[in-house]
């Protein structure tokens, strides 16, 4: 008889859920409401239900399940421990333990996005490699680290937070984790959009940016189409995220970068404007470090959690 694992990632609307084969092919995928009510009390249960229903449904017993990996905001350490996600309403919470009462069977548990870094090195963007650095850009700035195939957790977990890195000491404005002058200011999709406005408030120059709605989509569609001002801003940016990804290759000496998340559906041209200021900051024994789109979209994280218990 076969042999089968899960692969969960629990976001803040909604759980994914994956059920592979023991050679990591995806066979199904759904998803099942986060019920964050009342502190985070309902997310196991509910997961450990659609888990038990789906073995059910295939007639699948336990001893035929590998195990179930799950990836969940917050920091999370080696042992399954997640140190507070206050976006689902978790204090310090046994991930590992919990889950595995529910559902019977072996349970693995990681940070989202170490998880999602996992999962594109496995089968996406970073396949092939061993030593990866996820960069996502989305409403704000994620990562993950994979060192020699294995994520980079750190003491309690909160490795690979990239778009904590301090790159400005004079910034007024106040980042998402109380500091002032983080990476995911000038790099995320809000960065972007900070980073357009300030160029709109300083410049004088013509640009399409000022008769729309800006957001970082409608930024680089206006660089594509040669926009100059929108071209300065890609360039800000880039300078930025190049200057940011140089100094944790300076750490880890990754072999490629991924970049994903939503921003990444601007394409390739994001990678022009990243790479060449790495290069132009990164020590000489990283500037070979490639770049590479990611590939699994939203289903990084169900593939790195499937590969946690298939390692």
């Amino acid at each position: 008889m076969c042999n089968y694992c899960f692969g969960i990632d629990i976001g803040g609307t909604s759980v994914k859920m994956g059920f592979f084969n023991a050679e990591g092919t995806l066979l199904e995928h759904w998803e099942i409401p986060t019920r964050i009510e009342e502190n985070g009390k309902y997310i196991l249960p509910d997961i450990a239900e659609a888990v038990l229903t789906k073995m059910k449904e295939k007639s699948i017993v336990k001893e035929n399940i590998i195990g179930v990996g799950i990836g969940t905001p917050g920091p999370v350490d080696e042992s399954g421990v997640v140190h507070k996600a206050v976006n689902l309403g978790w204090g310090v919470i046994n991930l590992k333990e919990e889950l595995q009462k529910l559902v019977g069977v072996t349970v693995k548990a990681g940070n989202d996005a170490n998880v999602a870094a996992l999962g594109e090195m496995w089968q996406g963007g970073g396949q092939g490699f061993e030593n990866v650095v996820l960069a996502t850009i989305g409403t704000g700035l994620g990562g993950g680290i994979i060192i020699n195939g294995k994520i980079l957790t750190g003491s309690i977990g909160a490795a690979g937070e990239i778009g904590h890195i301090h790159m400005v000491d004079e910034e007024e404005e106040e980042c998402g984790c109380g500091n002032h002058g983080c990476l995911e200011q000038y790099t995320s999709a809000t960065g972007i959009v900070r980073l357009a406005k300030r160029k709109l408030a300083s410049s004088d120059k013509a640009s399409t940016l000022r008769s729309v709605t800006v957001d970082s989509k409608v930024v680089f569609d206006a660089v594509k189409a040669g926009d100059v001002l929108a071209i300065e801003v890609a360039e800000e940016f880039g300078e930025y995220l190049g200057k940011g990804l140089a100094a944790i290759a300076g750490v880890c000496n990754p072999e490629v970068f991924v970049i994903g998340g939503g921003v990444s559906k601007a394409g390739p041209i994001l990678i022009d404007f990243i790479q060449k200021y790495y290069i132009k900051y990164v020590f000489h024994g990283s500037r070979d470090a490639k770049f590479k789109m990611a590939t699994l979209g939203n289903k990084a994280g169900i593939y790195g959690a499937a590969k946690l218990v298939l390692n």
